[in-house]
């Protein structure tokens, strides 16, 4: 090779060396799930923990536990709807099932492992459907105060009667707006930031009213506890009988009966309720 043929050679390859390389195949960037049933704050560090309040309540009821039981990341959960949040993806439809497929779905976008559920009342349905359905995203499973029928809190042909009695009023207005206001009712303080959305509240209240989760039990695979209340101590045994029946098909569910309690057990006995939450998260 003569002299000039060797410094075009030289030059060719030299200007092919510089040439930038043709950009590689970027796989697309899924974007951030984004919850549209509930809004969610996150407060602590440790092990994860979700907190799901009950029918018409907010994020607030569980203020009191998290600070007496510290050393977690709590996901303090709260259901579009209510205590002043707008409805958002509950402004139509069923309420309680989609909320639990939507947790289900946030675990998984957070990569969350295996985090503990704690759901209080309709929390409680939510957290057994999360645990029940999606039984390899739940670490441990308390449910407050609820049972896997929520209707037979209040006995056989007075659940028939109230079911009914939902289907009606969930179909007016005023109707409603009766079941808001008798929930806000029943609420303490610190359960509702201001009043909720009557539509959501009545749509999930009827929800609650059809649903029966105890052939669910048995798919439960997380350690499971249930804290429920006995405000009278004269019933206290009767009750003791009906949670455990309820509960019967639960494999392992360890159930704690807390007196002189109503239903917002966590506002009537907040050291014994922290004493509990301490003990399950340990």
């Amino acid at each position: 090779m003569n002299r000039r043929a060797f410094l075009i050679q030289s030059v060719a390859f030299a200007v092919a060396a510089s040439a930038p390389l043709p950009a590689l195949a970027q796989p697309a960037r899924r974007a951030r799930f984004e919850p549209t049933r509930f809004s969610v704050q996150v407060a602590g560090s440790g092990p994860d923990v979700l907190l799901i309040p009950g029918l018409g309540s907010g994020r607030n009821v569980w203020r009191r536990a998290v600070a007496a039981v510290p050393g977690h990341r709590y996901h303090l959960i709260q259901v579009a709807g209510f205590a002043g949040d707008p409805a958002r993806g509950n402004a139509d439809g069923p309420v309680v099932a989609p909320l639990a497929a939507e947790i289900a779905r946030y675990i998984e976008s957070r990569g969350l492992d295996r985090p503990a559920v704690i759901g209080h009342s309709m929390g409680g349905t939510v957290g057994m459907m999360l645990a029940a359905r999606h039984p390899d995203l739940v670490g441990r499973l308390m449910v407050v105060d609820m049972m896997p029928q929520p209707t037979s809190l209040y006995g056989g042909a007075m659940a028939s009667q109230l079911a009914t009695g939902l289907q009606s009023m969930v179909g007016s207005r005023q109707g409603r707006q009766l079941l808001s206001s008798i929930v806000s009712a029943f609420s303490p303080p610190e359960a509702s930031d201001s009043r909720s959305d009557p539509d959501v509240v009545a749509r999930a209240m009827h929800e609650l009213g059809t649903i029966n989760l105890t052939g669910e039990l048995a798919r439960i695979r997380a350690p499971m506890t249930v804290v429920y209340a006995a405000a009278d101590p004269g019933t206290g045994e009767a009750t003791a009988r009906a949670f455990n029946a309820a509960y019967a098909n639960a494999r392992g569910a360890r159930l704690v009966r807390i007196d002189d309690s109503g239903h917002m057990i966590m506002a009537d006995q907040p050291t014994r309720f922290a004493r509990e939450m301490s003990d399950f998260l340990r």
